[in-house]
């Protein structure tokens, strides 16, 4: 089991680090690499390759702005889901977004924005196959719950 985030560029690093630290609350093994579909293809159907020969449960996820390729060639180069969780940008008024959202028939990849939410996605594909890993989920969100519950009573009793 483990998650591979692959970033076009080094750039995309921080972006990268906010997804990993979620996956490792929940005791996700990660891996970060860069892959850069426009500039290196080969590079990235290399690297697929060898990731999907092992064995074991693994979700992708794709860090690409702009010109977002790299979901969707990943995606078609493997049987493995496919998260694309483009970083933020202002570029074009943020246009650049649909590159990302706009995939050509036969690609299957969910755009998440928030670093946060592609990792709980890739938790919950891999806890598909990971009783364990549905139990962390569980607990995670019933953490989550009791925050909100407490924050409600603090908000009434004017706290």
């Amino acid at each position: 089991m483990r998650v591979v985030i692959l970033m076009g560029s080094k750039a995309d690093r921080e972006h990268a680090d906010k997804i990993a630290a979620v996956l490792k609350t929940f005791e996700v093994p990660v891996e970060i690499r860069i892959a850069s579909a426009h500039k290196a293809p080969r590079i990235l159907l290399d690297i697929v390759e060898q990731y999907d020969r092992e064995a074991g449960s693994l979700v992708y996820i794709a860090i690409a702005g702009r010109s977002n390729a790299l979901s969707g060639v990943l995606d078609w180069a493997t049987l493995n889901p496919v998260i694309t969780c483009p970083p933020p940008s202002q570029s074009f008024g943020g246009a650049d977004i649909f590159s990302s959202l706009r995939m050509p028939s036969g690609i299957a990849t969910p755009t998440i924005l928030e670093p946060e939410g592609a990792a709980l996605l890739a938790v919950k594909l891999l806890g598909l196959s990971e009783p364990a890993l549905r139990e962390r989920l569980q607990h995670y969100r019933d953490k989550m719950l009791e925050q909100m519950q407490a924050d409600d009573r603090a908000l009434v009793s004017g706290q």
